[in-house]
């Protein structure tokens, strides 16, 4: 049989353990992706995929890339696939469509364009057209674009894999099962469970860690249950290599019942959770051998004969209501108390959003790892119980903490509707655009002396330093109204806004981390990834106001070797890479932000040797004599107003020294290339010989989106070219 080729979707954060799971299928690690793995082998292992793992969302077999620079380009290249092979005569289907470009900005525009592509197919072919159906299709197409490539295929599982058919009743703020499963084998249950031990969750829920552990240990296959499956319909399936593979699957659940089974028992302090639960177990048939009752965790006890080595994995609250993470400490204190006393020698897990509630367990911990419960970051923090690992319980450390609350509701009420108004013009605009990050709210409003920018789902507040006029009490109670109005009116958790007060940095602050979160995610921009922290640096790893300025870099790279002068987080270079230019150069002083600059090219296929990233001081860099292969057709320079750094040779002062700068910056241009030069001194003013010397034309009006108008003066951008 020949190979195939696989797209195996899963939770953001398990990609690595999936590739681990798909290889017992029989199938290899191609490459990994951002919530997924690229994978081969033979059709009978994509089916085993679908039945046994407890990690993948979704089984996608790959048929076809094709060009998709543009909707026609992309139309093409899907009529150009032979559909009579992947979807059944007068048969249905549906398009999923992921991604996008600066062609295909909409994901309704380019399913529709697949969907013609496929249509017509059928029809040159002189077949009876398929019919679209959404909500039951004979098979589902999946296509994804990555930049200008789009990958098809056929979606083999039909629906999400973590959805196993037992739970149907969920209780508050449930795990998915194939992240409940992720945490499983992060925390050596599998071991555990072969060494003979067993398995306990105090906050249980609606007992889906407690399910996804008695099916591990089991040898329970997790899509057992599954009525149907997206291939069944599909035209290549092969229904004797399925019905071997479900029949084993009998034969293991069988066999798996046999001799000593682990004891699995589940605790939660509400008695209607219990009772979903119970449903739950009940659909999974595993009634008899898991056991769940009401119990909070104060009166923690197991009774009757455990064995001496076992596992305690639990998913506490995170504390999202400001009631409830007043109570969290002490809910975590009691949970290291309980463990101590009931089950010495024994493994804890806490899953938990809210990480630095781990010092209140009262032990220490061992393994942490980062992972994602849906959007919102979280940790496993492992734990052995034990004596010697044992500590004094304290709450975390968070001086100084705004606490959202409304004082003046009136007051409130008109940020709300600001912000509601701004929703509506601004918000629709950058959706229209296709842009995910950007400026949604700054100082609209005196009393509100905020900033509140977007990135894609997630809110980013800097609080401008109140004058010494205004009262330090009055400004923090302000802050805490807008924390308290933000989320409502955005539609957003409290997890996903991150504010900071905006100060005047001198020297080296401006590059020393405010936290040590590592919470770093990826936004896009134009056909552009980008990774950008809301919550470690002062700034976020992208500059919203230079959106348009990158943007023209993008449109006029091509071919071009580009320059980027104090270099921040690289983003411009991205823009000149993704825009087509030939070789990039990317400077700056900062090792932190150079090795950002590497990982944003690298995110978009950069090759190293062309796309260049340096730590370098650039006053020391322009000032030496230029090299022979330091001639550039484009060069991007935004310098920091001032800066004393101690790497660096001198102090920089951008009104005392621009003009040195552009004239060295000049002399690495070539005659007929651009220096676009940009900084955001509000008091900036361009030394007028410049104008005797060079053509020089101020764009700043032009690099400014609708976003930014309300404060024109954020930046100003020059173009500077030689005088012919």
């Amino acid at each position: 049989m020949s190979k195939c080729v696989f797209f195996v979707t899963c939770p953001k954060g398990v990609e690595y353990l999936l590739g681990d799971e798909l290889r017992t299928f029989g199938l290899e690690t191609v490459r990994n992706a951002p919530a997924g793995v690229w994978v081969e082998g033979e059709l009978q292992a994509g089916y085993r995929a679908c039945l046994w793992s407890r990690l993948a969302n979704r089984v996608i077999l790959n048929i076809a890339e094709v060009d998709a620079g543009n909707g026609d380009a992309m139309y093409e290249g899907v009529l150009g696939v032979d559909w009579t092979q992947h979807i059944p005569e007068k048969g249905c289907f549906r398009v999923t469509f992921l991604g996008q470009n600066q062609a295909i900005r909409n994901t309704q525009f380019g399913a529709q364009r697949v969907k013609d592509g496929i249509v017509d197919g059928f029809r040159a072919k002189g077949a009876a057209r398929p019919a679209v159906d959404a909500k039951n299709p004979d098979v589902t197409i999946s296509a994804r674009l990555n930049r200008n490539r789009l990958s098809i295929g056929v979606d083999l599982s039909g629906h999400s894999l973590h959805m196993r058919g037992y739970r149907t009743d969920k209780g508050i703020a449930p795990l998915k099962e194939n992240l409940a499963a992720a945490l499983l084998i992060r925390s050596g249950w599998p071991e555990i469970a072969g060494q003979g031990g067993d398995f306990v969750d105090p906050m249980c829920g609606s007992g889906t860690l407690l399910i996804e552990a008695a099916m591990m240990a089991l040898d329970i296959a997790p899509g057992r249950r599954q009525e149907r499956f997206g291939f069944e319909k599909w035209p290549g399936h092969q229904p004797e290599i399925w019905l071997a593979l479900r029949q084993e699957a009998e034969r293991r659940a069988h066999e798996g019942k046999q001799g000593r089974l682990p004891r699995f028992s589940g605790f939660d302090q509400d008695s209607r959770v219990i009772a979903t639960a119970w449903k739950n177990i009940e659909r999974a048939g595993l009634d008899g051998v898991v056991h769940v009752e009401a119990r909070p965790v104060q009166e923690f006890s197991l009774e009757g004969q455990w064995s001496e080595r076992g596992l305690v994995l639990t998913n506490p609250p995170y504390g999202e209501r400001l009631s409830e993470r007043k109570e969290l400490a002490g809910l975590y204190q009691a949970l290291g108390d309980a463990m101590k006393q009931s089950v010495p020698g024994w493994r804890l897990g806490v899953f938990t959003g809210a990480p630095e509630f781990g010092k209140s367990v009262g032990l220490r911990s061992f393994k942490q790892y980062k992972l994602f419960n849906g959007k919102l970051p979280a940790q496993l923090l492992l734990f052995e119980v034990a004596e010697e690992n044992a500590m004094t319980p304290r709450e975390p450390d968070v001086p100084g903490e705004i606490r959202p609350r409304i004082a003046n509701e009136e007051r409130a009420a008109m940020l709300r509707n600001r912000l509601k108004k701004n929703m509506k013009t601004i918000g629709q605009w950058a959706r229209k655009q296709g842009i995910g990050c950007y400026r949604l709210y700054d100082a609209d409003m005196p009393e509100y002396a905020l900033a509140i920018d977007i990135y894609e789902g997630r809110v980013h507040v800097q609080e401008y330093a109140a004058p010494k006029s205004v009262d330090e009490r009055a400004a923090q109670e302000r802050l805490a109204e807008a924390l308290a109005v933000i989320p409502d009116v955005l539609g957003i958790e409290r997890s996903d806004l991150v504010c900071k007060q905006r100060q005047r940095q001198a020297g080296t602050q401006q590059y020393e981390k405010q936290a040590a979160s590592g919470e770093f995610f990826t936004v896009h921009e134009h056909g552009c990834l980008l990774r950008v922290n809301l919550k470690d640096y002062l700034d976020t790893g992208l500059f919203l106001d230079h959106r348009p300025v990158r943007h023209w870099i993008q449109q006029n790279a091509r071919g071009k070797r580009f320059l980027n002068l104090f270099c921040y987080t690289g983003a411009a270079s991205v823009h000149a890479l993704v825009g087509g230019a030939s070789r990039s150069l990317s400077l700056d002083m900062s090792k932190t932000y150079v090795n950002w600059a590497r990982e944003n090219l690298a995110l978009n296929d950069a090759d190293p040797k062309k796309h260049m990233v340096e730590q370098a001081d650039c006053l020391a860099w322009l000032a030496e004599k230029p090299a022979a292969d330091q001639r550039f057709d484009l060069i991007f320079m935004d310098p920091p107003t001032f800066s004393n750094s101690a790497r660096m040779a001198g102090v920089l002062d951008i009104q005392r020294d621009h003009a040195t700068l552009i004239r060295q910056a000049m002399a690495r241009l070539t005659s007929d290339g651009l220096l676009i030069f940009s900084n955001n001194f509000r008091r900036f003013r361009l030394d007028e010989a410049l104008n005797e010397e060079f053509a020089v034309e101020e764009v700043s009006r032009s690099t400014l989106d609708k976003d930014f108008q309300r404060n024109p003066r954020i930046h100003r951008c020059w173009h500077i070219r030689h005088k012919v």
